[in-house]
């Protein structure tokens, strides 16, 4: 398990001003998909999803939204949520801190959301702290590991379902890279929870809190 785990208790711990799970007294779980609107794996996700009455939350690529504005058109026309995710997919360990919140800020002017994952979920403080003026900061308590090639679609479907409980966040990504496995994975399981009678939502800035 490489890149499939909880989060830990001390990254918690270390940033609490972060949000890594959904306070729920129900068994509901969060379903994020990070690096989108693709063309092709993203309508095939927003399939799935209407298959099984899920919902869902979009982390966008500014870029990809002014490539691709009609998938984007309809991850929101089927009650979808939508969060930033910078508008080039930058690391914010290797980034400048101008240019971040510049392209963070550019990322909001191609489509307003009040959610923010960063990619890799790499930020300094000195991000965090000014980002979390305008912004919920999501990040994960499970990762999928959906884009890790050594990781079987068995694995992948296993492991997310195995670990996961009420209020997680479980990380997935409708992008190229992980295509394969995502394709085999999310299928087996969206069948899961459904026929354990899990709720598939997706997060609400209301809920979140001040």
């Amino acid at each position: 398990m490489k890149y499939i785990y909880k989060t830990r208790w001390w990254m918690k711990w270390w940033y609490p001003s972060l949000i890594w799970e959904i306070k729920t007294s129900s068994k509901d779980v969060y379903l994020t998909f990070d690096d989108g609107p693709d063309p092709e794996v993203t309508p095939w996700v927003l399939d799935q999803l209407k298959a099984h009455n899920a919902k869902a939350t979009f982390f966008c690529v500014g870029e990809n939204v002014d490539k691709y504005p009609e998938v984007y058109k309809r991850i929101l026309a089927e009650g979808h949520a939508v969060g930033n995710h910078t508008y080039n997919h930058l690391n914010g360990w290797e980034t400048p801190y101008d240019k971040y919140i510049v392209n963070v800020k550019k990322c909001g002017h191609t489509f307003g959301s009040l959610l923010f994952r960063p990619p890799h979920g790499r930020m300094t403080r000195k991000q965090i702290r000014k980002l979390r003026s305008r912004y919920k900061i999501i990040m994960w308590s499970l990762l999928s590991g959906d884009f890790d090639k050594s990781i079987s679609v068995t694995e992948c479907a296993y492991n997310t379902v195995q670990y996961t409980e009420p209020g997680n966040i479980i990380v997935f990504h409708d992008s190229q890279k992980s295509k394969e496995t995502l394709y085999g994975a999310l299928p087996k399981i969206l069948n899961h929870f459904s026929n354990t009678q899990w709720g598939m939502k997706s997060i609400e800035v209301q809920q979140l809190g001040k």
